[in-house]
């Protein structure tokens, strides 16, 4: 019996069975297909959907509006902090050495070259034979007394024609007087820090003041020791100089370019910053000379995340020590131009600072010998700020609440929610590059692309998931090498080294044929089809004028999706 009005799915008269040889999928639809009420499953439904809808989704959706327009608010307010403090460095030329002692190192003919503290150079790497010429050649071509100098290459390679190539390298370097040494583990425990921390077991890194670290594809310029030393001598507060990155590569394509964007705001803006506010930022991991008894105080390298030098940083600031940024002085870098490669440094960096936040909390809390406002910074805008809300925000608010709310016309967006605070967001951080303001747009547009990516790493950090300690050492191609070549000539007494540093060291190898779909992202695609979607769906009911900035966001998904993102390698 049916009563009239109920929203029960009729289906007939279902008392005849059938045999399993009749039950093919056109008797099926015969028998019971034609049978069903479609318009009553409808307003059943609806009949469900409609309380879903009003009393939980509609309610969580603005919740979540409340909640992302706050976070964009706070990150608002942080931009400007910091770009407010940077400008002022700038207009009353507040530099390192106006803030701190500093003065150049003064010869002595009677003491020599005592004069100069002992330091050692540490360059950890890891089959990098694209580059590894260009770091050794770099360090060795140091200005500094051959006697007060000691270079470590902590060589983690498990390809053996590379090993050999770097010990040979270094072989070479050691025959013309320099002082290097060519140190080799039989695993790879620890990673980066593993070798770091096994560098540091030698008896005569007792004897060395300061520790300058450099990774594989850096080139430090040969004044670089007597730029940066004189601050750590003549301030014994100081445990860490931090020096800023430049790319040889950042017109090497788009990506690249895109990827300056963002370092150049770091290290210009938040760098300059945490330097002038607060004496403290996140050690890079390279391009810094550290205070050798800092690093035994603060505890040593620990491999528990895959941010070693961040967790260095934040227990050394923790026992009261100062940093300073040195942004005049500058390293030659090179950014990943593969889009592979990219991914697996960005999930580095950001799984590593959740993983460390997770475990340091409470210890930052306790801790009682900084300030409240040194430990506000680090657990506000240092950590909740810069490594959980900028990636929550960017995806969920900007690629799944916007997008949702087309479908739901009660559920309103503040225009200045949409338009202004993310406008002015926009302008703080592309400042740091302004030849590139005119690639903000498709700079937003990546970014947002990448959030996905970083947010899902973020959580896997704060989880500890499966991924949580993976470490991929980031792929160089020897971009460095396009830079033109640079002679440097070394005398000192009746020693003449002559070297080309930016020699090629392998050529380079074909591109292998692969599958095309091999190259697929398919959560970039999964996220370019939903976005897409909804713009569609703006378009031909909301109407809204969200399709405008959802079309070309899912555009941005689907490139990145595609792989037709950064240069192509052999392996791509």
């Amino acid at each position: 019996m049916e009563a009239e009005g109920t929203a029960n799915l009729l289906i007939g008269d279902l008392s005849p069975t059938f045999r399993l040889s009749q039950l093919h999928l056109s008797k099926i639809w015969r028998e019971f297909g034609s049978a069903i009420h479609w318009e009553i499953a409808m307003k059943q439904f609806l009949h469900v959907w409609n309380p879903i809808r009003s009393m939980l989704i509609v309610p969580l959706l603005r919740f979540a509006i409340v909640v992302c327009i706050t976070m964009t608010v706070m990150i608002l307010l942080e931009k400007l902090f910091v770009g407010a403090i940077s400008l002022v460095v700038q207009i009353f030329k507040l530099k390192p050495e106006k803030r701190y002692k500093w003065e150049p190192i003064t010869q002595d003919e009677e003491l020599g070259s005592s004069v100069y503290p002992m330091v050692l150079v540490q360059i950890p790497m890891y089959n990098e034979k694209e580059v590894y010429k260009l770091s050794i050649g770099a360090a060795c071509a140091l200005e500094w007394p051959s006697d007060r100098l000691i270079i470590q290459v902590l060589d983690d390679s498990t390809d053996t024609v590379c090993k050999d190539m770097v010990g040979q390298e270094c072989q070479r370097w050691k025959s013309k007087g320099v002082n290097i040494m060519h140190e080799v583990r039989n695993n790879r425990k620890g990673y980066k820090a593993g070798a770091l921390k096994e560098g540091l077991q030698h008896d005569f890194v007792e004897a060395c003041e300061y520790i300058a670290i450099f990774d594989a594809d850096f080139q430090p310029e040969s004044d670089f020791l007597l730029r940066t030393i004189p601050f750590l001598m003549h301030n014994p507060e100081i445990a860490l100089v931090q020096t800023r990155w430049r790319f040889v590569n950042a017109d090497e394509c788009l990506m690249t370019r895109l990827q300056e964007m963002s370092l150049d705001y770091h290290f210009k803006i938040e760098q300059e910053a945490g330097s002038a506010m607060f004496a403290f930022f996140g050690f890079n991991g390279t391009a810094g000379v550290w205070r050798t008894k800092v690093i035994s105080d603060a505890g040593g390298w620990k491999d528990r995340t895959t941010v070693e030098d961040m967790d260095l940083a934040v227990r050394a600031g923790l026992k009261g020590w100062k940093f300073v940024y040195v942004g005049d002085v500058q390293v030659k870098s090179e950014l990943p131009s593969t889009f592979k490669a990219y991914r697996f440094q960005q999930h580095r960096w950001s799984c590593g600072p959740a993983n460390l936040f997770k475990k340091m909390a409470v210890e930052i809390i306790q801790n009682e010998k900084v300030s409240f406002g040194k430990k506000l910074h680090l657990m506000y805008d240092f950590f909740f700020l810069g490594k959980f809300v900028a990636h929550t925000v960017t995806f969920i608010y900007y690629c799944v609440v916007i997008p949702l709310s087309v479908f739901f016309p009660e559920v309103a967006i503040p225009y200045w929610g949409v338009v202004y605070v993310p406008t002015m967001i926009t302008l703080c951080k592309c400042m740091g590059t302004p030849s590139s303001f005119h690639l903000v747009v498709i700079w937003v547009l990546f970014e947002n692309v990448m959030s996905l990516h970083r947010l899902k790493a973020a959580f896997t950090g704060l989880f500890e998931a499966e991924r949580v300690n993976e470490w991929i050492v980031t792929e160089k191609l020897g971009d460095a090498n396009k830079t033109k070549p640079v002679v440097i000539d070394i005398k000192e007494a009746d020693k003449s080294i002559d070297s080309q540093l930016t020699e090629p060291c392998l050529p380079k190898l074909k591109k292998n044929k692969s599958r095309f779909w091999d190259r697929w992202y398919y959560s970039e695609l999964t996220v370019g089809i939903f976005v897409l979607f909804c713009g569609y769906y703006d378009i031909a009911f909301s109407q809204r004028g969200y399709y405008l900035y959802l079309i070309v966001q899912s555009a941005a998904f689907f490139v990145v999706g595609f792989g037709y993102v950064g240069t192509p390698t052999p392996n791509s």
